[in-house]
């Protein structure tokens, strides 16, 4: 069975993690998750789940600050780390090597192991700080993926939208079974 490591954090777009860890389930994937207390308050506000709700959805959920949790070390295999959404705060952490929590000390072990790290980046605009960081990162290995809507497959709803996302996700991971839109060209 593939195990993926999820994070939440703070940032806007706490239905992509909620979405993720429901395809993840569907997909028959183990996921570990951990949850900031940024993103708790961001999960309710924008979708109005609290913590318990969304940790029933993973398969193990973690405390952010048990450091000592499995997902904390190398030793403990996982396909990829998911970080959906990233804040900016998070990214920083993680440009900077600073594994202050479990959720930042997760994301340092998949780039230690060369495994995939995939940041769903959100803020707008963006400075110069925040362009180094997704510089960093990516020179570090990790994949910033800003969830950012494709509109070429007609979607009608902001779900459908999400939900492509999080497919096209999955497939970056290597997860079996991920079904993203496929661009056939342009019709006549």
């Amino acid at each position: 069975m593939p195990r993926l490591t999820v994070g939440i954090t703070g940032a806007t777009g706490a239905i992509y993690g909620v979405r993720l860890l429901e395809r993840a389930r569907a997909l028959g994937v183990e996921t570990h998750l951990v949850i900031t207390p940024a993103g708790v308050l961001n999960l309710h506000h924008e979708t109005g789940l609290d913590r318990a709700a969304v940790e029933q959805l993973a398969s193990v959920a973690h405390a952010p600050g048990d450091v000592g949790a499995c997902i904390a070390s190398g030793s403990f295999d996982t396909q990829a780390m998911v970080i959906a959404p990233c804040s900016m705060r998070t990214l920083a952490a993680v440009a900077h090597g600073l594994s202050d929590n479990l959720l930042t000390r997760a994301a340092d072990v998949a780039l230690k192991e060369r495994r995939r790290l995939v940041m769903l980046v959100r803020e707008t605009p963006l400075n110069l700080a925040h362009l180094r960081n997704m510089t960093a990162v990516t020179e570090m290995g990790a994949i910033v993926y800003p969830p950012l809507p494709a509109f070429y497959h007609h979607p009608a709803s902001i779900d459908e939208l999400v939900a492509e996302g999080v497919e096209r996700v999955l497939q970056l991971v290597g997860i079996a079974g991920a079904q993203p839109k496929v661009w056939a060209g342009l019709r006549a």
